[in-house]
């Protein structure tokens, strides 16, 4: 029984220990300066953002994007009876593989490129995108027009843990919003 006491204080100080010396690794990293956002129509691109401490532990940027597919109504009585659909529709987001950032330049890294699509989600009926009105949506079939990529999440992690996230909304400001922290 003393022996198993011995072995399990042994693992908690061994445990703690670490846990001390991780604190402080994780503590120093610096954001220099933050990631911008750019959209341009079905897509995002995140890059820049600078960042200090990170020394020798694996770091990678995610960027996920979010948007709306637009629908035209085409009127299957009347072929040139096209109108614009009244409710844009969700579209499919899109995620970026975890991207590496160099971090070989004395534990500095800046985010590189990193651009997301956004896709069509499958076909809506006329009703949910608003073609004819009351009672007539059997008459409508819907057409995507375009893809607008509207949202964007970046994430910064390290080791596995996650560091720095920023929230961008097109129209917005190109740096973003930091959330995390």
């Amino acid at each position: 029984m003393r022996r198993l006491s011995r072995t399990t204080g042994l693992l908690l100080g061994s445990v703690a220990a670490l846990s001390i010396a991780a604190a402080p690794a994780l503590a120093a990293v610096n954001l220099k300066s933050a990631p911008s956002v750019s959209f341009s129509g079905a897509s995002a691109t995140v890059s820049g953002g600078n960042f200090s401490g990170l020394g020798n532990i694996p770091v990678t940027g995610q960027l996920s994007v979010t948007g709306l597919a637009n629908y035209a109504c085409h009127n299957n009585g009347n072929p040139e009876n096209v109108v614009p659909g009244q409710n844009p529709v969700q579209a499919q987001g899109g995620l970026s593989d975890p991207i590496a950032l160099d971090t070989s330049k004395n534990g500095r890294a800046t985010v590189p490129s990193i651009t997301v699509f956004i896709t069509a989600p499958p076909t809506p009926s006329a009703q949910s995108v608003g073609c004819g009105g009351k009672g007539a949506v059997n008459n409508w079939t819907v057409a995507l027009t375009s893809l607008e990529a509207t949202n964007a999440t970046f994430v910064v992690r390290e080791g596995g843990v996650r560091l720095f996230e920023w929230a961008y909304v097109k129209g917005g400001s190109a740096t973003g919003t930091l959330v995390f922290p």
